[in-house]
C-alpha cells in the first residue's frame, strides 16, 4: 500500500474509531502534537483540544447515532480530502433549538495533512445553514 492508500486508510480509522465511537485511543494515537486546525471556530482552541470540544461538548451531546459516510476521498502528497455527510439524530438541545428527533445529515468536507501516521493540520467546511434548516 502507498503513502496515499496508508493516509485515507488512516482517515477512514479515524472516521469510525473517533468520530462515530469516540475512541480517545485512537484520537491520542492520531492527533499529533504539533496539531493545528485552520479553520477552528473563533475563540476555540486550534490544537486537538478544539477538536475534542466541538466532538465531546457540541456535537455528541445534542445528536446521537452519529453515523459518518464517506462520498469522495481523495489524496494528492501528504493531504487527503474528503466529502462525506454526518447522519445523526438531533437528541438534545443545539444552539438552543430544543431536541427534534429528527434525522439530520451534516454535510462537512476536510482536507487533512499526514505526516509519519498522524495529523499535523486540518481545513473544514460545514453546511451550517442546512444542519440549521433540518431543526426547524
Amino acid at each position: 500500500m502507498n503513502t496515499i492508500e496508508k493516509n485515507k486508510a488512516l482517515i477512514n480509522h479515524y472516521n469510525n474509531e473517533f468520530i462515530v465511537k469516540g475512541n480517545m485511543e485512537v484520537f491520542n494515537e492520531v492527533i499529533g502534537d504539533d496539531f493545528v486546525n485552520h479553520t477552528a471556530a473563533p475563540g476555540a482552541s486550534t490544537g486537538g483540544e478544539g477538536v475534542l470540544y466541538f466532538f465531546n461538548e457540541i456535537l455528541r451531546p445534542s445528536f446521537s447515532d452519529l453515523q459518518v459516510v464517506t462520498h469522495h476521498m481523495i489524496g494528492e502528497g501528504d493531504l487527503v480530502t474528503t466529502y462525506k455527510s454526518f447522519h445523526c439524530i438531533h437528541q438534545n438541545e443545539f444552539m438552543g433549538i430544543a431536541a427534534t428527533g429528527r434525522k439530520i445529515i451534516m454535510d462537512v468536507m476536510d482536507i487533512i495533512r499526514v505526516k509519519d501516521g498522524r495529523f499535523t493540520e486540518h481545513w473544514h467546511v460545514m453546511d451550517w445553514t442546512s444542519v440549521m434548516s433540518q431543526l426547524k
